[in-house]
């Protein structure tokens, strides 16, 4: 793919689509307080191998979040109903094999009149899994500024290289808990995302509560942006009292532990081949 500041060169007639249209407005839950959100998703955490034996993940920095997403969990209609995940598939399929001809779809789509001052939230599900991709969406978003785009990731230092320096002024991003790069983001400064057992500990967090709509989660004075998973059981119990962030640390600490017992073992041990070599 070009980088993001190259001039992309446009198909004088861009082979057909795939499907009619690739973006979707029918997630219910975004669309809860009345304002259509249209969406583009990949299959959430799927990993994948491209045509030079590559092998990728579309949610690569997914941390203790991996096993409790929403959109992996069998009952949810991303995986349950098979025509969704077909669609998903495809999604990701456009994006690795014909990445231009995809680039160049999505362009000519959001020039389309009802995209007008429309929402679009870039993934419902799946995240910006590599630089390329990441970069082509920064240029799709300078190719309509009449379209408000927003997006949750766990990519911070993929954004941190690549999007904040250049971030379009149509484009609002939060910086999602539960992954790899939690360290990463400054809590105090930067805008992010936790998930909570219920509304009552992401209040007690003193998180603002996204129930309302979606697009709080981007709202100019909202650093802080919480989300209760009241509703659904099986993650609710796999959280316990812990928040999405809480169960990262633990693992990350966990993690640090067994390298630092590990260390001391793998010193003494290159120390004994020095003694004996003296």
């Amino acid at each position: 793919m070009p980088e993001a500041d190259a001039q992309l060169e446009l198909f004088d007639a861009p082979p057909a689509k795939p499907k009619p249209r690739l973006l979707g407005d029918s997630n219910s839950d975004l669309n809860r307080d009345g304002t259509k959100i249209y969406t583009w998703t990949l299959p959430a955490n799927w990993t994948f191998r491209r045509a030079d034996g590559r092998v990728g993940n579309t949610c690569p920095e997914a941390g203790v979040c991996a096993r409790l997403c929403y959109a992996t969990e069998r009952t949810s209609s991303f995986r349950r109903l098979p025509n969704v995940l077909a669609s998903h598939r495809q999604n990701l399929a456009m994006v690795l094999e014909t990445p231009r001809e995809w680039e160049q779809w999505m362009i000519e789509e959001l020039r389309h009149p009802r995209f007008h001052g429309a929402v679009v939230r870039i993934h419902d599900a799946g995240d910006f899994f590599d630089d390329e991709y990441t970069q082509a969406w920064l240029r799709i978003m300078r190719s309509a500024p009449h379209v408000r785009f927003y997006a949750y990731t766990k990519a911070v230092d993929r954004f941190a290289r690549i999007v904040a320096p250049v971030k379009p002024d149509n484009f609002k991003y939060t910086l999602s808990l539960g992954g790899k790069e939690d360290v990463m983001i400054d809590l105090t400064t930067q805008r992010h995302a936790d998930v909570f057992p219920t509304t009552e500990a992401l209040e007690a967090a003193g998180y603002v509560d996204q129930a309302a709509s979606d697009l709080l989660a981007v709202a100019a004075d909202v650093v802080r942006v919480g989300m209760a998973v009241n509703q659904n059981a099986t993650i609710r119990k796999r959280l316990g009292s812990h928040a999405f962030s809480t169960h990262q640390r633990m693992r990350d600490a966990r993690r640090a532990a067994k390298e630092l017992i590990d260390f001391p073992a793998e010193q003494e041990e290159g120390q004994g081949h020095e003694a004996m070599r003296s």
